[in-house]
């Protein structure tokens, strides 16, 4: 992508409605717009890192077994109503009427739409075990919305819902989601910590919150600092092996981690003191059980071995793309502007022409901008008039992995600057050896 034809509304100074870094960063880098109070517009350099974002989660559902497909946002009132939750879920949904009167509402999460679609549908216990997901836009009303996308009222939701014959059978679908989990996050350049944690509106009895440690995170964390050294599970786990996932699930739940509405004192007190760790945290993943919680009211059964209706026993799980962006720039950024990890990053390069016009420059970045296309590499190509350190400021504030800079000066050497953004370290090079690196 040529600089010089793509819509990047760079801002120079900090907006003085943003408190945090991230949304500092996310309106300067030109990735949002604020359109309403917590209701962004992604403009696409932010667009193309939740797509990025979306397809490793795609990617980890897929592998453990879940199956895509999408509902709507809107919802009807009397689904809710089945459920119990539609008068207890209070002011955060927003309830709405069509032209007839029938009262309707904009999804804030979809338990009672797919218990709906299952029970029209899965009649069988030996249609089980099932795992749907979408991502889809959700909305809820919160009453302060504050820094940015990390706590907006329009948000990206990837929410799973499995269904189960047993509370045997549901526990390993939720081993199966807290492993993805894991992997997903992992992907992004984060390490996440899985922590006892509420279960809030959403209810069960079982649930764990998926916390990056970040001085700006929204509430204290509690664990055992062993969890940093934890290795995550490889590409080929096999989601089928029960006791695998079991193995791999109580490691990872066997020592302390709680959110503070579930932390105890007195058991964190018991750890020695060079092993505890009090954080701020954000959260980046939700997982529920919830058994028969909305099969029981909604009459969602399936016939079991015997031919008796059997309540399905069911659980959710749920990921914030958009707000998963956010908290990868909270924990990945230096005083320069965003610090992108390779796999989530917008473009991989930022390839800088240092004298626009000039002939030998010209022409060595396009053939360098060819040749990276041509290898799939997304590369944006600043090719714009502006001076070299207006070009290297812009260039750090957006975060790519990798900068090349083709300047007269090298090019005399027959040499390129290459630039890695995490480290700062810098290397001259043909652009041959370039190509070459950045292939890798």
């Amino acid at each position: 992508m040529r600089l010089s034809r793509y819509f990047l509304p760079i801002l120079r100074e900090t907006p003085k409605e943003a408190e945090i870094v991230s949304h500092r960063l996310m309106l300067r880098a030109g990735m949002i717009r604020q359109e309403a109070a917590g209701i962004y517009a992604f403009l696409p350099l932010g667009y193309r890192v939740v797509n990025k974002v979306c397809r490793i989660i795609r990617e980890e559902q897929d592998r453990s077994g879940a199956i895509e497909m999408l509902m709507p946002t809107i919802q009807s009132a009397d689904l809710w109503r089945e459920s119990g939750r539609y008068d207890d879920y209070g002011k955060e949904m927003l309830r709405i009427e069509d032209r007839h009167e029938r009262e309707m509402l904009y999804g804030p999460t979809n338990e009672e739409m797919i218990t709906e679609i299952f029970r029209a549908s899965v009649k069988s216990y030996k249609q089980l075990p099932l795992n749907l997901y979408h991502i889809q836009w959700k909305f809820r009303d919160e009453v302060r919305p504050r820094f940015g996308v990390y706590r907006s009222r329009e948000f990206l939701m990837k929410d799973a819902y499995s269904f189960d014959l047993d509370a045997d059978g549901a526990r390993h679908s939720y081993n199966k989601m807290f492993v993805a989990y894991l992997r997903t996050f992992a992907r992004m350049g984060l390490k996440s910590i899985p922590m006892v944690a509420d279960t809030g509106p959403i209810g069960g009895n079982l649930s764990h919150e998926f916390i990056i440690l970040a001085s700006t995170g929204e509430s204290e964390v509690f664990c055992q600092r062993d969890y940093l050294d934890f290795e995550v599970p490889e590409a080929g786990v096999n989601f089928d092996d029960k006791a695998g996932l079991q193995k791999i699930v109580d490691r990872w739940t066997s020592l302390y981690a709680a959110t503070s509405e579930k932390h105890d004192a007195a058991a964190f007190e018991k750890i020695p003191e060079r092993k505890r760790l009090s954080a701020r945290g954000i959260e980046v993943g939700h997982i529920f059980y919830f058994g028969t919680k909305y099969s029981d009211p909604m009459k969602a059964t399936v016939s079991g071995p015997d031919g008796g209706a059997v309540p399905v026993h069911m659980g959710s799980y749920g990921i914030g793309p958009t707000r998963l962006v956010a908290a990868i720039i909270e924990a990945s950024h230096d005083d320069k502007g965003i610090v992108w990890p390779e796999a989530v990053a917008p473009f991989k390069v930022g390839l800088m022409n240092l004298k626009q016009g000039d002939a030998a420059t010209d022409g060595a970045c396009e053939q360098l901008y060819a040749a990276l296309a041509a290898k799939g590499i997304d590369v944006l190509y600043d090719d714009t008039d502006e001076r070299a350190g207006a070009k290297f400021a812009t260039m750090d504030l957006i975060g790519l992995p990798w900068q090349v800079m083709v300047g007269p000066k090298g090019l005399a050497e027959g040499k390129v600057e290459i630039k890695r953004r995490a480290s700062g370290e810098r290397e001259l090079v043909t652009p041959d050896e370039a190509l070459q690196k950045l292939s890798g």
